[in-house]
């Protein structure tokens, strides 16, 4: 096996209770990514690391394996790390190899594709960075207050948006890392760090309600298109 797919969805739930089954378009948030995961023609073998009784059943109907997380893995403030390498660890407890590339898929991502998976995927398998990260470009003028004084993080950019140089800002839509190295940092996120541009409409993140609408207004969209 060489790609593990690791979908984490704990039952938790701060800014949107029960955000990962809330459904969208008809369905459980978390199938939407299921089904991207699913259609993937890179990725060997997809799991759900999961705390909760009802995602694990969701998970299951969708014909995905489950991982059970232990609850101090699922609290608001674990780290993602620790849980992809229970994860990791749990299918090779189960007999099969390590995997030399984890893909970390958040069920917060609905509107990502197979092939933008496929893409990022790709890319690690080619280049053989430490990781490979989903980013969206901005062309917004970004800066930081002390008190009220407002400085520009880049100063002197145009005024006009369209002449600004992008900037980019990670998406959270797929992260591809090399298991070797996770195991050696606990970081997602490692050198040589190589990234993916993503469609607008795929790189919305679910955590409030309006992004709920956002989402499923861009699926209607979709489909009248």
């Amino acid at each position: 096996m060489t790609v593990l797919g690791v979908v984490p969805a704990r039952g938790g739930s701060t800014g949107v209770p029960g955000k990962n089954l809330r459904q969208l378009a008809g369905e459980p948030l978390l199938v939407h990514t299921l089904r991207a995961a699913l259609a993937a023609t890179l990725i060997d073998r997809l799991v759900v690391s999961t705390d909760d009784a009802a995602i694990a059943a969701v998970a299951r109907a969708a014909g995905v394996e489950v991982v059970d997380r232990p609850a101090e893995l699922a609290t608001d403030s674990a780290r993602t790390e620790p849980t992809l390498l229970h994860a990791a660890d749990a299918v090779v407890g189960a007999g099969h190899p390590e995997p030399e590339w984890i893909v970390t898929l958040e069920p917060t991502s609905p509107l990502r594709t197979a092939a933008l998976i496929d893409r990022c995927l790709e890319l690690a398998l080619r280049e053989q960075p430490g990781a490979v990260v989903t980013v969206a470009e901005t062309r917004e003028n970004y800066g930081s207050r002390e008190g009220d004084r407002f400085r520009y993080l880049f100063p002197g950019q145009p005024r006009r948006r369209q002449e600004r140089q992008p900037l980019y800002r990670e998406s959270g839509t797929v992260y591809v890392t090399r298991t070797s190295l996770l195991r050696r940092t606990g970081q997602v996120l490692c050198e040589p760090l190589l990234s993916v541009v993503v469609a607008d409409e795929e790189g919305i993140d679910i955590n409030s309600l309006l992004d709920f609408e956002i989402a499923e207004a861009v699926m209607r969209a979709r489909k009248g298109s």
